[in-house]
């Protein structure tokens, strides 16, 4: 099993844009030198709690800082792009990564990011400009004659050659036909997962435990068999939220009292509420969305506890899961107590890895 960052990044509001950044970058740089195989830097608008609209510019930041981790945007949310401009910006950002780029896509789905950019999410309109997006890009990307495509949103055509080839269509991207496209998906019967298996995308899950993560992969092979693809469970990841340390009550201390629990209880808890989206995190249907609280998820959702622990709970979702290829940990600020962090990052790679019955059948 591979490791890697998912970083949205979740960070508290009172810190400024720069300093969200900079603990993006950090936890990047600390991921590379424990070989952490790839880190997801997630695209927002309106969420302060996940502050980084452009996770080209912090790629491109950590490209210089790193050596061997690749990266990516996780997602751009195609909707709010123009697919020419998007198109570029990708395939020069992987000409600078050479090899290292990875790309996530998504249609949005904040209301106040649609609000803000005019897209009627509750209509299905950002799905539609997704589809749209994604074909023109592909044909910038990989058409060798001239073409004119006019969309429902975007319209674009190969320019004429002009000055014997000087002015012309020429940046192509540096992997071929493109780097590896990543999509996520968070609910059962997954149209975004179904959307990964059709065009052979590297499939991301979110929230899922031992129970609800077959349906994950349900949507996958269901959605290949739509192309005559065949899915590599190598190549799904599964975010997911992962506290390590010395001992069960210390890990349960400083995810309940610490930057997850403060994340939890301020944003994600309401958001979910208000979204009506907490029956996603309980151990039954009738338990009560009131009662699920910071401490709950620590027992009963996260990762938490010794690396004895958090192996047992890794291999209860592998095999629940029936294997997959990347566990992606989602990334907490710490602020002064960093340390905190980088031991539990440290801890798992270490420690908690070695001792998960997987380790010996797949690579690690």
């Amino acid at each position: 099993m591979k490791l890697g960052l998912f970083l949205m990044p979740t960070v508290s509001p009172e810190k400024s844009l720069y300093e969200a950044t900079q603990t993006a970058l950090e936890m990047i740089q600390y991921a590379d030198e424990l070989d952490y195989a790839e880190a997801w830097i997630g695209e927002h608008y309106t969420a302060a709690w996940e502050p980084i609209p452009s996770p080209d510019i912090v790629i491109a930041q950590a490209l210089q800082q790193t050596k061997n981790i690749k990266l990516a945007a996780g997602a751009h949310l195609l909707p709010y792009h123009h697919p020419v401009e998007l198109a570029h910006r990708v395939a020069y950002l992987d000409h600078l990564a050479q090899g290292r780029l990875m790309l996530g896509v998504a249609p949005g789905a904040v209301p106040t990011d649609w609000d803000l950019f005019g897209v009627d999410g509750k209509a299905g309109q950002h799905r539609e400009m997704t589809a749209e997006s994604l074909e023109i890009m592909f044909k910038l990307w990989t058409e060798e004659n001239p073409f004119e495509y006019k969309g429902k949103y975007w319209s674009a055509k190969t320019p004429e050659t002009m000055f014997d080839g000087a002015i012309r269509l020429h940046i192509k991207p540096f992997q071929k036909p493109y780097p590896p496209i990543g999509v996520a998906g968070s609910t059962p019967n997954s149209s975004t997962l179904k959307l990964a298996g059709k065009y052979g995308f590297l499939p991301m899950s979110l929230g899922v435990n031992a129970r609800t993560a077959p349906s994950h992969w349900e949507s996958v092979v269901e959605g290949a068999a739509e192309s005559g693809k065949t899915p590599n469970r190598d190549d799904w990841r599964i975010v997911h939220h992962v506290l390590v340390a010395d001992t069960d009550e210390e890990a349960l201390d400083l995810a309940i009292n610490g930057a997850m629990g403060e994340a939890w209880t301020k944003w994600f808890i309401p958001l979910y509420t208000r979204g009506k989206m907490m029956h996603r995190f309980k151990h039954r249907d009738d338990y009560p969305d009131e009662d699920v609280t910071a401490e709950y998820l620590a027992t009963h959702n996260w990762f938490v506890g010794s690396p004895e622990t958090v192996a047992k709970q890794i291999d209860k979702l592998y095999d629940g899961a029936g294997g997959f290829g990347t566990l992606l940990i989602s990334g907490y600020d710490y602020g002064d107590n960093k340390a905190i962090w980088n031991k539990s990052m440290r801890l798992l790679k270490e420690e908690v890895l070695p001792k998960l019955k997987q380790h010996n059948k797949v690579g690690v």
